[in-house]
């Protein structure tokens, strides 16, 4: 059966302008997977990542890695999910910029009533990363301090509204005056603008010199020696993206002459592999949205035709919050 939907692919690595809406024949549903037609898409860092070739995908490949919609069809051998139910993912592989697509149904989660598509879609990715950060590969405790970078983008407002309820005290750097007042509107007690000050020497200001317990960092080499710096003894360095490149090689024993700190490069799909654990996790992130502690926020909205314009406002870091994408 021929099943053709609008859907955005690359042929080559590298810019913006290598993004194309194509039509392509999804085909059908095999065992164990299901169709979802898309009500809406979410736009994070990594899709970015895979357009310019930072992380090579195979070619033609449609980016996108999450998003939320309607099961329109089911295979063989899928008894969790029926036809109609709302559903929302983040999940490999890539493939989500498309009006709809084939993927594993046990890759998807169930939508609770209370959470819209376009919440979903806008949260899935970003909010399970915000779940493993604060509960799994640092569990936050009430009294700890924490250094969040980018504090005003998705997964930083997530992350600072969440640790502010666990009982964190949350210092934030952001890049504008703007930013920073985003950032305090969602939790974070102490913000720095990096483009003006050291966020280090503010960092040991705020902290009275002793620094914080653990330091979230997505930014990459222009910021991992100075977050280092920042942790307290035995503190935990989390480096989980790269926004302005990779680290520089380094030898461990920094590790040890900084207060035998703990460093680790987790990714989301480690944390999500077993479904037992995905949906944990989903279910956690669903209360605490539904609790009113935290709240997500959908900066921007484009539609699927517009993708290289989100990209281009991404990357230029030009967006706060969550981004959609709408087919």
């Amino acid at each position: 059966m021929s099943n053709l939907v609008k859907a955005v692919r690359i042929h080559e690595f590298g810019g913006t302008d290598k993004l194309s809406l194509d039509d392509i024949d999804l085909g059908s549903p095999g065992a164990g997977e299901i169709c979802v037609r898309h009500s809406a898409i979410g736009l994070n860092f990594i899709d970015i990542y895979m357009r310019n070739g930072t992380y090579p995908l195979p070619l033609p490949h449609v980016l996108g890695m999450e998003g939320a919609g309607l099961v329109e069809a089911v295979g063989e051998g899928v008894s969790e999910l029926k036809i109609g139910d709302r559903v929302a993912y983040a999940a490999q592989p890539p493939g989500a910029y498309a009006e709809a697509r084939i993927i594993a149904a046990e890759r998807v989660v169930k939508i609770p009533d209370a959470i819209t598509d376009e919440t979903a879609a806008a949260m899935m990715l970003q909010g399970l990363t915000a779940q493993y950060l604060l509960r799994r590969t640092y569990n936050v405790k009430k009294g700890d301090t924490i250094l969040m970078h980018a504090a005003a983008g998705g997964v930083g407002l997530i992350v600072c509204q969440w640790a502010k309820h666990l009982g964190a005290t949350v210092i934030g750097t952001v890049g504008t005056e703007e930013k920073a007042k985003i950032a305090k509107a969602h939790g974070c007690d102490h913000t720095i603008i990096y483009t003006k000050e050291n966020f280090l020497d503010r960092v040991k200001e705020i902290t009275g010199g002793e620094g914080v317990e653990v330091v979230y960092d997505s930014i990459g080499k222009d910021t991992f020696d100075q977050s280092l710096d920042c942790l307290k003894p035995l503190g935990t360095m989390v480096t989980y993206g790269n926004a302005t490149g990779e680290v520089e090689p380094f030898q461990p024993k920094i590790l040890a002459a900084k207060g035998s700190l703990f460093l680790t490069r987790p990714t989301l799909f480690t944390y999500i592999a077993k479904r037992d654990d995905l949906v944990g996790m989903a279910n956690e992130l669903f209360e605490v949205i539904m609790s009113g502690k935290v709240k997500i926020e959908i900066g921007q909205k484009y539609s699927l035709a517009d993708v290289a314009k989100a990209h281009a406002d991404l990357e230029g870091r030009k967006t706060t919050g969550s981004t959609i994408l709408l087919p």
